[in-house]
């Protein structure tokens, strides 16, 4: 019984290892499955990233793509050392938005503000957006113009590096898109910020390198001084109203910078003052009156030409350009306050600039 009994036990237990050892065979088999799978789906391609994320939305560099005309190249680090919110822009081009299925042009600018700020006041250089619609270009012009400057030049936006393009959303930018078929468009300027470069060559006289640094640092000038032109033919400009004109006598000491009016001032009164105040040496007085003549023809006779000019441009336009022009409308888009980004809620203001005159909402 005892001889039986074991050999029972050892029968059992011979049983028992066999099933452990098939056990331990499959176990291997499924472990040596899923290591190869692991390693099939660790060595497949990888799939394609798209070029934007899901996170950000999808107009959200709207705002920084448009070019802010007119501000000085040390200060565009400021305009963008906030993460300015622009979303009351992005809002505006969805379905229901002021600019939804519109063809739009936008350009950007920038103001010196003192706004609150953590606390404190500080002059904050805020971004703005202005939108224009239209189904067409609203221009193709920059005006150049400054206090320092005598005059001001009106030139093509591509001798300033500038032009309208197509600005195509995050979502389609990795896609293939027909950018023709574009409703939104931007003001770009592909001129290099500068930086410190080499010294004209040792070889030029110092009078040449002086001019060619001149030159250059007044073609960089001239980008602070620009602003985006418009010229409405379907009203009369300010500029043919005004009787005033800017005069900027050349003197030996230092020059006289006035405005005079051929309306409202006297001649010989306004010099005499200008005298009394030690503005202007009298020995100057005819030769700043002649100066003062002189300008005040050109004056006239500009203001003349423009508006022949205006007149001629209306008797060609047409009745459907003359319809685009008269539904032509401005926005103007102010950053929306966030708690990182400094509060600009009571600077808003409707005036965009000299050519394009008031916004017709401001946002």
């Amino acid at each position: 019984m005892r001889k039986g009994g074991k050999r029972k036990s050892t029968s059992q237990k011979q049983e028992t290892e066999v099933k452990a050892s098939s056990s331990s065979q499959e176990n291997q088999k499924e472990n040596h499955k899923l290591v190869s799978k692991a390693k099939r789906a660790k060595t497949s391609k990888p799939q394609p990233q798209p070029e934007y994320f899901e996170d950000k939305r999808n107009l959200e560099d709207l705002w920084k793509a448009a070019f802010p005309v007119g501000t000085e190249w040390d200060q565009l680090d400021s305009v963008y050392q906030f993460n300015w919110n622009f979303s009351n822009l992005e809002e505006a081009f969805e379905e229901g938005g002021k600019l939804y299925g519109k063809k739009v042009y936008l350009f950007g600018c920038t103001e010196p503000q003192l706004v609150p700020y953590k606390g404190e006041n500080k002059v904050i250089c805020i971004p703005v957006v202005v939108a224009v619609v239209s189904p067409f270009p609203p221009s193709d012009k920059i005006g150049i113009n400054s206090v320092q400057r005598e005059a001001e030049e009106i030139v093509p936006m591509k001798q300033m590096k500038m032009d309208w393009v197509p600005y195509i959303p995050l979502e389609n930018r990795d896609s293939q898109v027909d950018r023709l078929q574009s409703q939104m468009f931007i003001l770009s300027c592909t001129q290099r910020r500068p930086t410190k470069t080499a010294p004209p060559s040792p070889g030029l006289s110092i009078g040449i390198r002086v001019a060619l640094k001149q030159m250059k640092i007044d073609r960089l000038k001239k980008y602070e001084y620009c602003l985006p032109y418009f010229y409405q033919p379907l009203k009369e400009d300010e500029l043919e109203q005004s009787t005033e004109v800017q005069i900027i006598f050349p003197a030996e000491q230092k020059p006289v910078f006035c405005e005079f009016d051929w309306e409202l001032d006297e001649l010989d009164e306004f010099t005499d003052q200008l005298i009394e105040a030690d503005e202007l040496d009298k020995d100057k007085k005819d030769a700043f009156k002649e100066f003062v003549k002189e300008k005040v023809r050109e004056a006239k006779k500009a203001n003349r030409q423009a508006r022949e000019a205006r007149k001629k441009a209306l008797e060609e336009m047409s009745e459907e350009t003359k319809a685009a022009f008269e539904n032509m409308r401005f926005y103007k888009f102010y950053p929306i306050p966030t708690p990182d980004t400094p509060d600009v809620s009571n600077v808003k203001a409707p005036f965009i600039n000299r050519y394009y005159g008031k916004a017709h909402e401001v946002l």
